[in-house]
């Protein structure tokens, strides 16, 4: 038996994140949205969101009957939704519910931002709102997703795709990414790395990294990049090379290549380029207003390259991310001059 996930004396204006559970729900994703956003945040300060779950039943029965969930509101909830998550479940060629497909349908009508991890991409497709636009779901259900919405522009080997309103994630831990990619966008970059470290997860992993990540075989000698990792985080100002991050571990470039490939998915300079960008980020969350200083300081050398950067990863520039993240700003998002919040 599970209550309705919400905390009373919350501010009006605190964006609502709901999600709807039906039959089969998968309980491991609903622990991820409840991490991610359900949880109080004494560390912060403030709630970063006001969540709820709803069901189109009063009693749902979850995953293989392992439990039930009782107590949560019905559909309306949806209604109210800043944030709509919609259910996903391990049968997915059983149709959805009129009912839940209809909520994300109106959801979708008036503006609100929908999220599907894992299977529920299955649930966004079969609403019909997502022909013509980016999405991705687990490996194992890539053929038979596209067999069925052929329309949707399917994206199997990463772990998330933002499309703006619609975000859609691979599953499982994935759905931790796709998760903390949202409060990074809504709150900034030093409150993501607040939320992560109390997960005990990795802050940042770039939503086109792969799915599928080989790891070696637990009898081998220690290949871990993290040594080189820490090392490198610590000079990020410096003039860091693939080459010289593998004359640290020891390696040729060809071999570090293949250890970020096959144990972080992504090549070393997309690595290097997004932790200075995250560094970047925190910068000018704490206050940093010259941005030829942001970019020397995060090693991302000039200005012009950090504009650069920041526009094509975060979708806005580091003026706009400093109005909306820097010091000063409400926690309606607004600058202590009275602003609107910057939009993605």
């Amino acid at each position: 038996m599970a209550k309705e996930s919400s905390h009373p004396g919350r501010a009006a204006d605190v964006h609502r994140v709901v999600v709807i559970v039906d039959e089969n729900s998968n309980p491991f994703e609903l622990g991820c949205a409840t991490e991610v956003f359900g949880l109080r945040r004494p560390e912060i300060g403030r709630d970063l969101y006001d969540f709820r779950l709803c069901s189109p039943e009063p009693s749902t029965l979850m995953r293989d009957g392992f439990f039930t969930l009782t107590g949560v509101g019905d559909l309306e909830a949806a209604d109210a939704a800043d944030t709509l998550i919609v259910p996903n479940r391990p049968d997915v060629e059983v149709p959805r519910r009129g009912a839940v497909l209809d909520a994300v349908r109106r959801a979708h009508a008036r503006g609100a931002r929908l999220v599907g991890f894992c299977s529920g991409a299955f649930t966004l497709a079969e609403a019909g709102v997502l022909d013509g636009r980016r999405a991705t779901a687990h490996w194992q259900w890539a053929a038979a997703f596209r067999a069925r919405f052929p329309s949707v522009r399917l994206e199997s080997d990463v772990l998330f795709v933002d499309d703006g309103d619609i975000l859609t994630a691979a599953g499982s831990a994935a759905a931790l990414d796709l998760g903390l990619h949202l409060v990074r966008r809504d709150h900034g970059a030093e409150v993501a790395n607040s939320v992560s470290r109390r997960l005990v997860f990795a802050a940042h992993r770039d939503g086109g990294q792969r799915q599928f990540v080989e790891r070696p075989v637990p009898d081998l000698p220690d290949e871990s990049l993290a040594p080189v990792l820490a090392w490198a985080q610590e000079r990020l100002d410096s003039p860091l090379t693939v080459s010289g991050l593998a004359a640290r571990a020891a390696i040729s470039p060809a071999t570090l290549h293949r250890r970020f490939r096959a144990q972080l998915g992504t090549t070393p300079l997309t690595w290097l380029t997004g932790e200075r960008l995250a560094l970047a980020c925190r910068l000018i969350e704490r206050g940093e207003s010259r941005f030829e200083m942001v970019a020397r300081r995060s090693g991302l050398g000039t200005a012009a390259n950090l504009r650069a950067l920041m526009r094509r990863t975060t979708g806005i520039t580091p003026s706009a991310y400093r109005r909306r993240f820097g010091p000063g700003t409400g926690d309606d998002g607004t600058s202590s001059s009275g602003g609107p919040p910057q939009r993605t």
